[in-house]
């Protein structure tokens, strides 16, 4: 009974596998919408370049 308890009170590796699911989850994410990413990064960098040479 004591192995068990110790078993369920052992969390050593719950974080490494919770930081694995996270980068999965991301980059899937970004497989999913790379398109409309590389449109909105172009778009922000478009409109830094064409206010930045107004002033």
């Amino acid at each position: 009974m004591d192995e068990l308890c110790a078993f369920f009170v052992e969390e050593d590796a719950i974080g490494v596998v919770e930081i694995i699911l996270i980068l999965v989850v991301l980059i899937g994410l970004v497989v999913i919408f790379k398109d409309q990413l590389v449109k909105l990064v172009k778009d922000i960098l478009e409109k830094i370049t064409t206010q930045s040479n107004e002033i």
